[in-house]
């Protein structure tokens, strides 16, 4: 496995692989790997040749300087989890590799963006493209693999996408979650015994709306979801909404097609978001 900190020494590596015509896939992540990434090299495996895993803890999408500063950083244990799953190259830039000047960044990603967690991070996807969008241009990549359980970031992404016209395919990768139901995440490190066991609430809260839903309305169904919070000390939900998975605006009924359960709740002091898709 190579390990690259520069664009240049990447694409010194990529070239001659992509001249002989082999399929390359990018796996974006901010590094403090868990199983959940390894599924997207996993995948990327059988959708590509080479695989590169990027790791980089990307300023400009944090909206708390606070949670920079905290978002943890164990790149050994990182590189070992990647090596041993196969993966042929790292690219670990730093900030200045990537940022070598300040710039002004923003599109246009459609009303979506101010939805949900862009209503609780405002400008957090202005920042998530902007890194995303260095990171194609540094691996001009076939495929790029990002999981689902952030539902409205690949929404984002395949928006910048249409934006510059990119000729780049998006595979969505399923949740991986414990065995207990909790998603997997980077975040989960920072819950306390009590609170590792009250974030379970969320993923019970989407099952109850899978499980049940022909029984009950969605507005039944939200609020029999929501009600699942009462009472969980140190869980404080920002948003339970079932809603169009283009557009993330609330469904307005069960015949639309494409139908997703989102949550997102503060646990002790960690922010969690989970998601299923109902059909």
């Amino acid at each position: 496995m190579e390990i690259f900190k520069t664009k240049t020494a990447l694409r010194a590596f990529l070239e001659p692989l992509k001249a002989s015509g082999l399929k390359i896939a990018l796996v974006p992540t901010m590094g403090a790997l868990h199983n959940g990434h390894i599924s997207l090299i996993k995948l990327a495996q059988q959708n590509a040749d080479v695989i590169i895993c990027s790791i980089f803890v990307n300023p400009t999408q944090f909206t708390d300087p606070k949670d920079l500063e905290k978002y943890p950083r164990p790149i050994e244990h990182d590189l070992a989890m990647l090596e041993e799953a196969g993966c042929n190259g790292v690219f670990m830039p730093d900030v200045k590799e990537m940022y070598p000047e300040k710039e002004d960044w923003h599109i246009d990603l459609g009303k979506a963006e101010f939805l949900l967690e862009g209503e609780f991070r405002r400008g957090h996807y202005q920042g998530v493209t902007q890194i995303v969008n260095k990171l194609f241009d540094a691996v001009k990549p076939d495929v790029a693999m990002f999981g689902q359980k952030d539902f409205q970031q690949v929404l984002m992404i395949k928006n910048m996408l249409k934006h510059f016209n990119l000729p780049i395919t998006i595979i969505t990768c399923p949740i991986i979650r414990e065995e207990d139901g909790l998603a997997m995440s980077s975040r989960n490190i920072h819950l306390s015994e009590k609170d590792r066991k009250n974030a379970l609430v969320l993923s019970k809260s989407l099952q109850f709306v899978i499980d049940h839903f022909n029984e009950y309305s969605l507005s039944q169904l939200e609020e029999k979801a929501e009600a699942l919070y009462a009472g969980i000390e140190g869980v404080e939900l920002d948003y339970f909404t079932i809603a169009n998975g283009e557009t993330l605006e609330p469904a307005k009924s069960k015949e639309e097609g494409n139908l997703v359960a989102l949550v997102a709740a503060k646990v002790g002091t960690t922010r969690l978001i989970d998601n299923m898709i109902i059909k």
